[in-house]
């Protein structure tokens, strides 16, 4: 596999990335701004999921929601998201409406802030609100992905806080908070812009150097919080809570190395090892053969920056206490922490990870969105060509060792959800089995 990239930029920081293919009639456009939580004052959190919901709120040129329509008629699809350390937004289109897609992506990132109200800023504020309600506050198990970050990264690190952001700073947010936000970040100097599919080359370059030639480069970014970790936690921690679920859940997380170095893909393979598809690990042990589990799986973070990590989930089957369920998971990573991995087993992770990832690369959004992520994080879309090497050269010796040095006893997390009805008399089990 050789996915075709082309990269330059434009004279106002602007990384274009090409990559033609005439398959189908179809483009992808995919933007990404180097922007998430991880850039958010600890007063202000939230901001970088807020403007997930602001950039689709109408621009000069465009009417509130009408980038949904102006695409949807057009016979496309679009979205944003927003992760711990960058923010992008999509469209996939018939070929023949590329420059619909490209100027509404440039009218929004250079001409926003006219069009920013109050009643806006409200509306989405209440509308984030709501989903935090939806999401995280009142759904079984739903606190997992901003409490587990918090045990894993200290206080104060930029990977430390919510995500989704608290109801008291987003309450507090001001239309100048926003607009400040927006102004140092939603510039061209700090965005990657992907176009993937069937275009042709010289028609994309003059629409691109049209829309965004002219939005000015932003101010200087304040930089990241320091990033700096020990690469392991030096013991076990734990925190349980009593929540309105049925089952207990068990998350455990690990440090290990961050996306894109050798340590990283040691890591990846050995989360498949343990729990990915059916014939991983914690799916044969626990689900299958003890029936401790109802589910159970293990997959890593990809963070680039400080610490990635490595986290299995798993959920008891019915009837079976959260002390059971700790014993069961923590024997396979008492195992693999042992005695490491067979070559067997990093033959069938590496073909299942190569698979998901070719097959991945034959959509154009998806190839889209990789481009822009090793763009995003390493200034370079070709390293997505390098990615089947990358895993093909690591060794079961090679996973055996970072299971020795990141999956003990001396690097572990403990996140367990019990049910609130028999919470009191668990945790305090469950603490006095830590001590």
């Amino acid at each position: 596999m050789h996915i075709p990239v082309e990269s330059y930029r434009l004279p106002n920081g602007l990384q274009v990335v090409l990559s033609e293919d005439h398959t189908a009639p179809i483009v992808a456009v995919n933007l990404w701004y180097h922007v998430g939580s991880a850039n958010e004052r600890l007063e202000r959190t939230g901001f970088a999921h807020l403007f997930e919901h602001m950039l689709f709120q109408g621009s000069a040129n465009v009417e509130a929601n009408e980038h949904f329509e102006l695409v949807q008629r057009a016979g496309g699809t679009l979205n944003g998201s927003t992760w711990l350390d960058r923010t992008n937004y999509y469209e996939t289109l018939p070929s023949h409406q590329l420059a619909l897609a490209l100027w509404l992506e440039a009218d929004r990132m250079g001409r926003m802030l006219p069009a920013m109200t109050q009643q806006k800023l409200d509306t989405q504020r209440d509308v984030v609100k709501n989903e935090r309600r939806w999401t995280v506050d009142n759904q079984p198990y739903g606190t997992w992905w901003e409490r587990l970050p918090a045990l894993v990264f200290p206080e104060g690190h930029p990977f430390n806080h919510s995500l989704i952001g608290s109801m008291e700073h987003l309450t507090d947010a001001s239309l100048d908070d926003i607009a400040a936000f927006f102004k140092l970040y939603y510039t061209p100097d700090n965005a990657v812009l992907t176009v993937a599919g069937d275009f042709d080359r010289g028609e994309a370059m003059r629409w691109i150097a049209e829309y965004f030639g002219d939005i000015p480069r932003g101010e200087d970014r304040p930089p990241l919080r320091d990033m700096t970790l020990p690469p392991v936690f030096g013991d076990t921690r734990r925190e349980v809570v009593p929540d309105a679920v049925a089952l207990p859940r068990l998350f455990v997380a690990c440090r290990t190395p961050v996306f894109g170095t050798d340590g990283y893909y040691a890591a990846s393979l050995a989360a498949a090892v343990l729990g990915l598809r059916t014939g991983c690990r914690l799916e044969q042990s626990l689900v299958r053969r003890q029936r401790v589990a109802s589910q159970a799986s293990a997959f890593t973070y990809d963070l680039a920056k400080g610490s990635d990590m490595l986290v299995v989930d798993a959920t008891a089957h019915p009837g079976v206490s959260p002390e059971q369920l700790e014993a069961a998971v923590l024997a396979e990573l008492d195992a693999i922490h042992r005695d490491g991995v067979t070559e067997a087993e990093i033959t069938r992770a590496r073909a299942l990870i190569e698979t998901s990832f070719v097959t991945g690369m034959q959509s154009a959004a998806e190839r889209a969105d990789q481009l822009s992520r090793f763009a995003t994080y390493f200034g370079d879309a070709s390293l997505v060509n390098t990615q089947v090497d990358r895993y093909r050269a690591i060794t079961a010796a090679d996973v055996s060792a970072l299971a020795r040095e990141r999956l003990g006893p001396d690097n572990r997390v403990l996140l367990m959800f019990v049910p609130a009805e028999a919470s009191a008399d668990e945790a305090e089990v469950l603490v006095e089995a830590t001590a």
